[in-house]
């Protein structure tokens, strides 16, 4: 087997770990985008622990082909980058959506999650979600506000009966 096709099996096989690993794939079209730009963009991607790359479009229809992911080939035209999330599934989306917001350049074009492509507006949604930590943290004052006022109301009752 030539070098050239020994390069493309591995890196299919690498494209197919990452596509059955991630929780959330956003596709972008990188057009315009310049090296200054990209580096940034990169810094963002790996300290969210998100996989920026870019791969020919070939090759990741025929890894999704081998993996029997349906939807993305529609998208796989013109150039392409991709970003892999393995552990959180909104830090992509928020990455890519607020890279474009400020440079206006790398629009969403789709995403994939949960064994299906989902749209562009989809993974905008995702990417106004507020992040895991102010959930947590809405979800702490929302509980602790429901016990406090149980707390009153059960003292309310207290002070009715006692009077």
């Amino acid at each position: 087997m030539s070098e050239s096709k020994e390069a493309k099996k591995v890196l299919l096989e690498e494209i197919k770990d990452k596509l059955s690993r991630a929780k959330n794939l956003v596709l972008v079209d990188y057009t315009g985008i310049n090296v200054e730009e990209v580096t940034a963009l990169r810094v963002s991607c790996r300290n969210a622990g998100v996989d920026y790359k870019v791969y020919k479009n070939t090759l990741v229809a025929k890894a999704a082909e081998e993996l029997g992911i349906e939807g993305l080939d529609s998208y796989l035209t013109g150039a392409n980058a991709f970003a892999f999330s393995y552990d959180d599934v909104v830090a992509p989306a928020k990455i890519m959506y607020e890279f474009n917001k400020t440079s206006e350049k790398c629009p969403i074009k789709c995403g994939y999650m949960d064994g299906k492509p989902i749209s562009a507006e989809d993974e905008i949604a995702l990417a106004k979600l507020p992040g895991k930590d102010a959930l947590i943290v809405q979800l702490i004052w929302t509980l602790q506000g429901n016990v406090r006022n149980l707390a009153y109301a059960l003292n309310a009752i207290k002070e009715k009966m006692e009077a």
